[in-house]
């Protein structure tokens, strides 16, 4: 399968690029599913009915989220009833929708888990027990053709571990959250594509793509002040492509990145 994983869309600005390129990535790519982090997508906070349709009507096929899951209050209804939108698999027993499902398509079967880290973050259940309780009961390569793990962490030790966790169970694990790609794409021994932090679609002229002024302040006075809001300059879509083989572990990743203020980076075919 040919997977694509969306790093962290951050605003209008990270929507409006992943729509512009999304189409285009389906094609030359010949993508069998795309799945995107889009807890950030409505305002930089959370996620609303009508940017959910947006990112489906793009070309995204499941969207993950993190830790700003439920800043829109219309999430909870949304989770119930739409399963192509997960929220962190590690939340208490009772909390509304799903961490992980198996979804079918064209090419193949799909497992995509959202897991949540707690290194420097709220204290939920063990993602490592989480995990492997989604991988146990379904198992790559026999119950699914694909599976992503999105790690949604503050940590780069606890998204590596989690790599490691998973490789040979997994065809990507990805980490997203801290909305800077890092250079740390590779195939682990088991078979396992990996890659620290996707990104983010974003404008990079910010800080991890909000407007950059009232984090400077907050920085520097240590005081509260004005919300923040997502930079509106020029945005960038970072990504991991992937390529998996019939025993759905990874034969090729790599990163891409589009449009904005980064260099580009685009998979040659």
């Amino acid at each position: 399968m040919n997977l694509l994983f969306i790093g962290d869309i951050v605003g209008k600005p990270g929507r409006d690029v992943v729509t512009a390129h999304l189409p285009h990535l389906r094609a030359t790519l010949k993508l069998d599913a795309v799945i995107a982090n889009g807890e950030n997508a409505a305002g930089g906070f959370g996620l609303t009915r009508a940017v959910a349709d947006e990112l489906f009507t793009a070309g995204v096929d499941v969207i993950s989220t993190g830790n700003h899951w439920a800043d829109q209050r219309e999430i909870f209804a949304m989770v119930e009833t739409d399963d192509r939108i997960l929220r962190p698999v590690n939340y208490p027993t009772g909390t509304p929708g799903k961490g992980a499902n198996l979804y079918s398509l064209p090419a193949g079967s799909l497992l995509v888990v959202n897991v949540m880290g707690r290194v420097f973050m709220d204290a939920l259940g063990d993602p490592f027990a989480a995990v492997e309780k989604e991988l146990s009961a379904c198992l790559l390569g026999e119950a699914a053709d694909a599976i992503v793990v999105d790690v949604h962490a503050e940590a780069s030790s606890e998204k590596m571990a989690m790599g490691h966790f998973c490789d040979g169970r997994a065809s990507l694990v990805v980490g997203t959250h801290t909305h800077v790609p890092t250079a740390d794409a590779q195939i682990l021994p088991g078979g396992t594509a990996f890659q620290g932090d996707a990104g983010a679609c974003a404008d990079y002229d910010s800080v991890i793509g909000m407007e950059k002024t009232e984090p400077l302040r907050r920085f520097t006075t240590k005081l509260p002040g004005a919300r923040y809001t997502p930079a509106t300059g020029p945005a960038t879509l970072c990504a991991v492509f992937v390529q998996t083989n019939v025993k759905g572990l990874a034969e090729r990743i790599e990163p891409v990145r589009l449009g904005g203020r980064l260099k580009p980076a685009m998979p040659e075919l």
